[in-house]
């Protein structure tokens, strides 16, 4: 007998439009394996998702900066087409935040965590999160949020340059704009620049202190956070690399126990009272040795399925089962077991492993979405190659073509590693 109630289906949300998100590829296989039909509200036109074996529909998700009625309206017509209770899983921010105040509206078609409808929010705002950090006496960078631009400027140099940039609600920001969620800005003139976007990027712009980056100073915590408050699956696990490289998602990260991480994030959710699935950001400090929260993001981290234990229990499986009122198995973690996004660490894919490994793409009873990625992705460099190629030949006029080639690949492989795609 199954340990899931398969007659309740899955709706994974997510308004992203970035098709290369392996997280919700994990979601997918994760829950079908277990025989639960899940349907797909994302935009999988261009994306190796919509391969999956394991998708029973895929369903046009809301426009890009929906408001919350658009959003209703979306979700509202997938539940009256599936025409039964659905476990609801946003898989980005945009849509943990939207579902979050829509959550009396879109009950009872939809079984959601209860828990106060402004908390992931809140968790999710870079400026907030700092309060709840105080709050909870779980360290945190030291954050200004400057009210002008010359203040901004002064702000970089009090803290010490480099600073790091965030906006606050990186949710809002507009597609094609350039503004990155987060960027290391190393000049008074840069802040004050940056700060001159604000309207532009729609949330506030924080300065924070710069942790460096390092070997063994980028942790993460995933969990699932259960009706009684308890933070249950999930696990701690070290960054061993990131795509950009020092700032951005992880390429590579290892299942690392640390029961110091583990208890920082049982703060922080015992503090605020969330429910739910979440993914916590950590860069310990190589002069105090101490774990700084740098983000608290309420939803699936793109790599959860690292955490899948002896149990087969993740933490998109224990959200069904607790809100469907079964019992979550009892497991123990795979303690060196390694996540590798194959696009971004082909070299990390292919080497043998001792503790296991979790391939982000390739699985050999879902063989279709990695084939599907591979086509992409070539397509996608190439794209980019042939564009900074027309930009440099306008610019410089027409070089040699190997050199013009050499160039034009370096910088694509510079803005991958800006977060550009």
């Amino acid at each position: 007998m199954s340990l899931f109630d398969t007659r309740i289906p899955a709706v994974l949300l997510r308004i992203d439009r970035n098709p290369f998100h392996h997280g919700t590829l994990g979601a997918v296989r994760s829950l079908g394996r277990a025989g639960v039909e899940v349907h797909v509200v994302a935009d999988c036109a261009a994306s190796p998702v919509r391969r999956s074996r394991f998708v029973t529909r895929v369903h046009p998700p809301p426009p890009p900066g929906a408001a919350p009625a658009e959003i209703a309206r979306v979700l509202r017509k997938v539940a009256a087409g599936i025409a039964r209770p659905a476990v609801l899983i946003p898989m980005d921010d945009a849509g943990a935040v939207a579902v979050s105040r829509l959550g009396a509206e879109l009950s009872p078609a939809y079984l959601l965590p209860q828990q106060a409808r402004s908390l992931p929010e809140r968790v999710a705002d870079k400026a907030e999160l700092a309060g709840i950090c105080a709050a909870a006496g779980v360290p945190h960078p030291r954050t200004l949020i400057p009210a002008g631009a010359s203040e901004a400027a002064a702000d970089a140099w009090r803290l010490g340059l480099p600073v790091v940039a965030k906006w606050s609600r990186p949710w809002l920001l507009p597609p094609g704009s350039g503004l990155r969620s987060t960027v290391v800005i190393r000049s008074a003139r840069q802040a004050r620049e940056l700060y001159a976007r604000t309207a532009e990027a729609g949330s506030e712009l924080l300065l924070q202190a710069f942790l460096p980056p390092g070997p063994d100073l980028d942790w993460f915590c995933h969990g699932y956070v259960d009706r009684a408050g308890v933070l249950r699956a999930g696990g701690t696990g070290t960054k061993h690399l990131s795509w950009p490289r020092g700032a951005g998602l992880t390429a590579v990260g290892r299942w690392t126990p640390d029961p110091q991480v583990r208890a920082l994030a049982e703060a922080v959710v015992a503090h605020v009272g969330y429910r739910g699935i979440l993914d916590l950001d950590f860069r310990r400090c190589v002069t105090t040795g101490q774990y700084h929260l740098l983000d608290f993001n309420p939803r699936p981290g793109a790599q959860f399925r690292l955490f899948s234990d002896t149990a087969e229990l993740d933490v998109v499986r224990a959200l069904h089962l607790d809100l469907t009122h079964r019992p979550l198995p009892e497991g123990s973690p795979r303690a060196g077991r390694l996540f590798v996004v194959e696009n971004y660490a082909p070299m990390t894919a292919l080497r043998p492993t001792r503790h296991g490994r979790e391939a982000a793409w390739y699985a050999k009873d879902d063989r279709a979405p990695g084939r599907a990625m591979w086509a992409l992705w070539t397509r996608h460099v190439s794209r980019r190659v042939l564009d900074r190629l027309r930009r440099l030949g306008k610019r410089s006029g027409p070089p040699p073509e190997a050199r013009v080639v050499r160039q034009a690949t370096a910088r694509v492989a510079d803005d991958e590693k800006a977060g550009s795609h």
